[in-house]
């Protein structure tokens, strides 16, 4: 999949909408503190964070695509935004960032990985004590979802209760999730229902 060239045209009015629910679930969950640090994990082009910066001191948003990031430093700048900033950037292959992070959530992106394990462990040495993992995601399917992307590679979305295990082994605490958002994608012609779950985890 090419996020690269998705990013043009990404900000959809569908998607757009979809945030507003995201942020607002992820919102509720954790119990936003002003005074938190936050960092997004495949923030695409940060239709969550532009949804959760006025609520939080600041927000480090990051992406493995280029063009993700170009756009979101692109709305930062234009909405005059003082708290948030982007980068390119892979914690699978560095660890340029810092462990100062009250808040890390992440939507839609975890199943585009296949190393889950490294990922869920690296964020976990990212967090402060105490601090709060949140992931929003797809809950498990027959792979419709991605039927169109021939070169998909990841998961087809997750069974809560094994991911559930996989952030409890890495160390997080007081795992919960819930499946919080149902919706339809059309998939050639034909409608397909997906639902997202909301995880969080305590470092």
């Amino acid at each position: 999949m090419d996020f690269n060239m998705q990013s043009i045209s990404w900000d959809t009015e569908k998607r757009i909408k979809r945030a507003k629910i995201i942020a607002e679930q992820i919102a509720h969950t954790v119990k936003l503190k002003k005074s938190y640090s936050a960092l997004e994990f495949g923030c695409g082009t940060g239709l969550i964070s532009f949804q959760l910066y006025d609520k939080l001191k600041d927000i480090t948003c990051i992406d493995t695509s280029q063009g993700m990031i170009e756009n979101l430093k692109s709305k930062i700048q234009q909405n005059k935004v003082a708290n948030m900033a982007a980068y390119q950037h892979n914690i699978d292959d560095d660890h340029l960032l810092t462990p100062k992070y009250d808040l890390i959530y992440t939507s839609m992106a975890l199943h585009h990985i296949i190393d889950i394990d490294t990922t869920l462990a690296n964020l976990y040495k990212l967090l402060k004590t105490d601090g709060h993992l949140c992931i929003v995601d797809l809950d498990e399917d027959d792979g419709s979802f991605h039927k169109l992307e021939a070169d998909f590679s990841g998961h087809h979305g997750f069974n809560q209760n094994q991911l559930k295990e996989v952030l409890g082994q890495i160390g997080y605490k007081e795992v919960e999730s819930h499946t919080f958002y149902n919706d339809v994608k059309n998939i050639d012609g034909a409608e397909f229902q997906y639902s997202l779950f909301i995880a969080i985890g305590r470092k």
